[in-house]
């Protein structure tokens, strides 16, 4: 028995040893590749290059501290992370590079919202007044991508290819008959007519109001489309719409017959033209540079906030994703994050101006509100300039009201001035469905507001849409003060009703239309400064400081996507509709896809 215990104790000992070890080893060989990636070895670019863009992946705000990003490591493959900022800044800096001939567009599937490529696209438009080329190829043209082409000097299909023309479509999920046969009952305290967030609870289809502005804003966004299109390819908008709306587009053959694209070929034809253009022999192999490779060569679109060797600066404050109380990260609004950030450059004496970048459906009221605090507070001391992006609506755009000046792109997102709470009933599903029951004691009428096993009192309710309506009132009263209104206007315009950026230009909702370079000039005018550094915050951590606290649900994130695919956006949907079940919500009616 002794030497049975022995055995075990050696084996278990082994085990704990040999995993020990296993571990340092791993960390090492992480660390290693943690170094190696973030070193930033910088890449030297060869003459007559040409600047390969492929954008088939999520384009965030700004490119994530991720030095992990670009590589393959044990069945891994590293996602791309050029952000949106380093992507502009790579094409303004190409635009001056004497060693860039042009820029090749690569088949992109875009994942970014409409706001995302239209910056990309105005980016690519200014590049062309630098008389170097733009050339486009896809095997399968989706809308998105080719609003993005349609800017390119010659733009190309492969024969066999796919062009997608059609026109926007808007679809909503609604869940009602799912929470019906589960037992659950959403009970909606709201204000606003047009404040649809919560119908995908309870409706099984849209409302008329809903209806009417989602129509309203999707044809004005598709407007915007044509237009663009037609001014890069010189074609009637009129002409385009009759192209979509009665299927002509269904061949590459149609596509060229139209003159929506200059020729059909294959990759390699592609890849000899764009020799001929760089002055090279059939038999050389091309010269070019990606967009990874590129930030490298000393394009970045930021200084670091540490170096304290600039004075004058510009910070861009960045602030997207859905806003919530605590901390945040690249892909949420955390209100402690935001508003620390913002006192951060408050109280900096060498930031002349803030640019508070807003991208975001919105979300919990009271963390918006204190953000909007802390906007106010700035104001007082700097200039602060909102420049929005996909989406600054609800929340989102309680944030931005404060600001001395807003600026929105014309295919923005925005308004959506309303407030709602849902507390789930799941009596039913308790009691029916699972047989489960509950009793207790309280010592107060109120003292189980809030109980989800149990329908709302008509008194209970009542409290509910007094603090709602309150929410409402203070919402309007902000945007009035900010926008320089009257309250009654604001709530004419308000009820959460959903804007265009153009649409928002005529109601007084925005100042003017732009990108976040207008946005930065604008600060730095309004500052008096003239020579400047741009600077970001929140200052993003380290991938080291990441690893203990958010990494794994990235990594769960990543996988979920990866089984997913294209339905992830249920699987968030159905997330969303969790946190929506808190606290009261100044948030966009739903996720908009626009296809």
């Amino acid at each position: 028995m002794k030497q049975f215990f022995k055995f075990v104790l050696a084996s278990v000992l082994g085990v704990i040893i040999s995993s020990i070890i296993l571990f340092f080893l791993f960390f090492i060989l992480l660390s290693g590749l943690i170094l190696s990636a973030g070193s930033d070895k910088a890449v030297d670019v060869d003459a007559n290059s040409v600047l390969h863009i492929k954008l088939d992946y999520p384009i965030s705000e700004r490119t994530p501290n991720n030095p992990l990003a670009n590589l393959s490591f044990l069945g891994f493959d590293g996602e791309k992370a050029i952000g949106l900022n380093d992507i502009l800044a790579c094409i303004k800096k190409a635009k001056k590079d004497d060693n860039i001939k042009g820029i090749f567009l690569d088949e992109s599937y875009m994942m970014s919202g409409q706001a995302t490529t239209e910056e990309i696209r105005n980016a690519l438009i200014d590049f062309k007044k630098s008389k170097k080329f733009v050339i486009a190829y896809s095997e399968i043209y989706t809308q998105g991508f080719y609003y993005l082409a349609s800017v390119a000097d010659k733009v190309y299909i492969n024969p066999k290819g796919i062009f997608e023309f059609r026109g926007f479509s808007s679809e909503i999920t609604f869940l009602k008959g799912a929470l019906d046969k589960l037992g659950i009952e959403a009970q909606i305290i709201k204000v606003g007519t047009y404040k649809s967030a919560v119908e995908p609870l309870v409706l099984t289809k849209m409302s008329d109001a809903n209806r009417l502005q989602v129509t309203s804003y999707l044809g004005s966004m598709y407007d915007h489309f044509l237009t663009g299109i037609g001014k890069s390819r010189n074609i009637n908008k009129d002409s385009l719409f009759n192209y979509a709306n009665s299927g002509r587009i269904q061949q590459p053959e149609d596509a060229l017959k139209y003159k929506l694209v200059d020729g059909l070929k294959y990759k390699d034809e592609i890849l000899s033209d764009l020799k001929k253009r760089t002055g090279l022999q059939e038999k050389n192999n091309m010269a070019s540079v990606d967009l990874n490779d590129y930030v490298k060569s000393g394009t970045r679109a930021d200084t670091d906030p540490k170096d304290v060797s600039y004075k004058n600066r510009i910070a861009i404050v960045y602030a997207s994703g859905e806003i919530s109380g605590g901390n945040g990260d690249d892909n949420s609004i955390g209100s402690e994050t935001i508003s620390k950030a913002l006192r951060k450059v408050r109280m900096d004496n060498n930031v002349k101006a803030v640019v508070l970048r807003v991208n975001s459906p919105g979300g919990s009221s009271l963390a918006s509100d204190v953000i909007w605090r802390e906007v106010m507070l700035t104001k007082k001391v700097k200039p602060i300039i909102v420049s929005m992006g996909d989406v600054a609506a609800s929340g989102g755009y309680y944030i931005a009201c404060a600001a001395d000046s807003i600026i929105a792109e014309p295919n923005t997102i925005t308004g959506s001035i309303g407030i709602f709470a849902v507390l789930p009933n799941m009596q039913k599903l308790f009691n029916d469905k699972l047989g489960i029951t509950f009793d207790g004691v309280k010592t107060g009428k109120f003292a189980d507001l809030g109980d989800v096993s149990r329908p709302l009192t008509p008194e209970e309710r009542l409290i509910l849409q007094n603090s709602v309506n309150r929410g409402y009132d203070d919402f309007t009263k902000a945007v009035a003060a900010g926008r320089g209104k009257t309250q009654a206007y604001i709530n004419s315009i308000g009820q959460g009703r959903v804007w265009t950026g153009t649409q928002a230009l005529q109601n007084g909702l925005v100042d003017r239309l732009g990108n976040i370079n207008d946005a930065i000039q604008s600060a730095a005018k309004k500052a008096g400064v003239k020579e400047y550094k741009i600077v970001s915050y929140p200052e993003q951590k380290s991938f080291l400081n990441r690893f203990g606290e958010g990494l794994t649900a990235e990594v769960k994130a990543h996988f979920v996507k990866a089984e997913l695919g294209d339905n992830y956006r249920y699987y968030e949907q159905i997330k969303g509709v969790t946190k929506m079940m808190r606290t009261p919500q100044m948030r966009m009616p739903y996720d908009v896809v626009i296809r």
